[in-house]
């Protein structure tokens, strides 16, 4: 999920001062780690109270260990559990875990470098400038404390402190490019060790956040660097957390996401205590169409992270970013797999974990809170939709969504008026100034989606009408922008306006044109059952027989965890 900002909104007092910046077989699944729990946990991360705060040991962290200068090996614990949180994405908690060794030895500079490393950016959060200060007074003593540290120690130290400023500065990349550089001649220094090799990939990764591939999946130019580093690593370190975490970012976008398959299949059980790094195989599961092994994993993750949140007390960006970011994934590989259930009862989920309080000033939030409008309109559940209340005047976004809904269920009732009074609404907002700079995850703006869906109604409509030009423009024009979207898991059109459009060619007789769209629908999402089914009804219309058979055979297995029946491409 590429989220470059800093949302303020969720570090309210006493919070972490954290941001986020998200951003692609089932008989072998299994509930390993599943059901693990904290053995003790003290209250949530707060930066001016952390030193005076226990942090807890968790279990689940798995056998990780990095061992650095320290004579206390409660310390050394602590440290290997704070590397290992950071690697989960979990930095609130890894913060903590960093103060407790800074408590328990306080000459130990790495303790003081994680401290720094966790409140600094990472491939999900910006800097937040309030945190300089507490970042630098943590690097001063890192250095203070290296003549005690070893030599692969001293230069983490001090390529942390080419990463920092003193003082707030406009333009970062120039302090982040020297910390890349000095990690490169760390890594080349120490090509053994798994933990620098994973460092130094990150600090390439968060030169170019989400930007590692072209739309055609083809490598950006610094992308070659990122991969042979992690490549390298993957196979010589196989089960190392940050190693595997990092190797399924920076692979995911790409064309060759299927070769993570293997490494997706090992995190998912390495660190039962961590849902993101459950959840994350499930970034390379909907890129491959293996949609139940990531129904399986998101509710590993989902219920890990719920035992965490709810023993710890939790707050602050992990439960009301990365917790729900698991059930969204959920909805979306249980809709790929039709299993109507999960997906309705995860968006349902998702959309109540969003905290109302923070909502008008999150575009994420609203995000989250409007994805049971997206997951209704394509299982056609049309009276839940028409019973749904307004969102708030404010929530230009969910408004304007909410019209999408309403717009589709009256048309698919045949209430043409009623859906055309919806379109007009949904019309005002698709010329409205400030969705188009109002982003999503840093990523698409609001204003793209909602066009998207001004024309997916505009097009129903014109069916209603019998105007078959102008529906198939207004498809078209969808499907143009959506292909324009950026890179997004799960990606932020929920989902394929092909589906659609293909349904209508069959419906008008072109045949080989709902191929070719199915077939383009495939190569997005591979695998997945209402393309399938397109597919094969488009080549039984064509008479091509055999290939028709081989596509319904692919179908079955797809939709074999299916709670419904499919005819169509699309739920009518």
């Amino acid at each position: 999920m590429k989220l470059l900002l800093l949302i303020s909104a969720l570090f309210l007092a006493g919070f972490i001062k954290e941001a986020t910046r998200p951003a692609t077989n089932a008989s072998d699944a299994t509930d390993s780690g599943r059901n693990k729990s904290i053995v003790f946990c003290a209250p949530s991360f707060d930066p001016e109270k952390a030193k005076e705060t226990k942090a807890p040991l968790i279990n689940g962290i798995g056998k990780f260990s990095y061992k650095v200068s320290t004579k206390s090996s409660l310390a050394q614990k602590y440290f290997n559990q704070g590397l290992a949180l950071t690697y989960g994405f979990n930095h609130g908690e890894a913060a903590r875990s960093f103060h407790e060794v800074a408590r328990l030895d306080s000459t130990c500079a790495m303790a003081y470098w994680g401290l720094a490393l966790v409140l600094g950016p990472n491939y999900n959060a910006s800097l937040n400038p309030v945190s300089l200060a507490e970042i630098n007074d943590a690097i001063d003593k890192a250095v203070k404390y290296s003549p005690l540290a070893s030599t692969s120690e001293k230069m983490l130290i001090q390529a942390m402190r080419e990463r920092f400023p003193r003082e707030e500065v406009k333009d970062m990349t120039p302090f982040y490019e020297a910390y890349a550089s000095a990690m490169r001649k760390t890594r080349s220094q120490f090509p053994d060790d798994a933990d620098i090799a994973t460092l130094c990939a990150d600090a390439l990764m968060n030169l170019h956040p989400w930007n590692l591939w072209l739309k055609d999946g083809s490598a950006q130019p610094w992308t070659p660097e990122i991969m042979d580093i992690l490549g390298k690593a993957v196979k010589k370190f196989p089960d190392h957390p940050g190693v595997m975490h990092y190797y399924i970012h920076a692979i995911e976008a790409s064309r060759i996401a299927d070769e993570a398959s293997p490494v997706a299949d090992r995190l998912r059980n390495i660190m039962p205590a961590s849902g993101h790094l459950i959840h994350m195989p499930s970034h390379i599961y909907i890129r491959t169409g293996e949609y139940h092994k990531g129904v399986l994993v998101n509710e590993q993750a989902s219920e890990a992270d719920s035992s965490y949140i709810a023993q710890c007390k939790v707050q602050g960006a992990y439960p009301m970013m990365y917790y729900p970011h698991n059930i969204h994934f959920l909805a979306a590989c249980a809709y790929f797999e039709g299993n109507t259930k999960k997906a309705i009862d995860a968006a349902w989920n998702v959309s109540k974990k969003v905290d109302r309080q923070t909502l008008a000033e999150s575009l994420n939030s609203q995000h989250f809170y409007v994805i049971p409008y997206y997951v209704l309109v394509q299982l056609a559940k049309w009276d839940e939709i028409l019973a749904l209340p307004q969102p708030g005047e404010s929530l230009k976004y969910p408004v304007a969504m909410w019209h999408y809904a309403r717009g589709m269920a009256f048309s698919a009732k045949n209430e043409i008026e009623k859906a055309s009074t919806e379109f007009n609404s949904l019309k005002v907002a698709a010329v409205d100034e400030s969705l188009k700079t109002a982003l999503i995850w840093e990523s698409n703006n609001a204003s793209d989606l909602v066009n998207i869906a001004f024309n997916v109604l505009g097009a129903e409509i014109a069916i209603a009408k019998n105007d078959l030009i102008e529906s198939e423009a207004r498809y078209r024009k969808a499907i143009e922008i959506e292909d324009h979207l950026n890179y997004m898991e799960p990606p932020d059109w929920f989902f394929s306006v092909r589906h659609h459009f293909g349904y209508l060619l069959i419906k008008t007789g072109k045949f080989a044109e709902a191929e070719k769209i199915y077939r383009e629908d495939l190569a997005t999402f591979p695998e997945n059952g209402y393309a399938l089914m397109g597919l094969y009804n488009s080549l039984k219309a064509q008479g091509k027989k055999q290939e028709a058979k081989a596509v319904k055979e692919r179908f079955d297995r797809a939709w074999k965890f299916a709670d419904i029946k499919l005819t169509a491409s699309r739920v009518k």
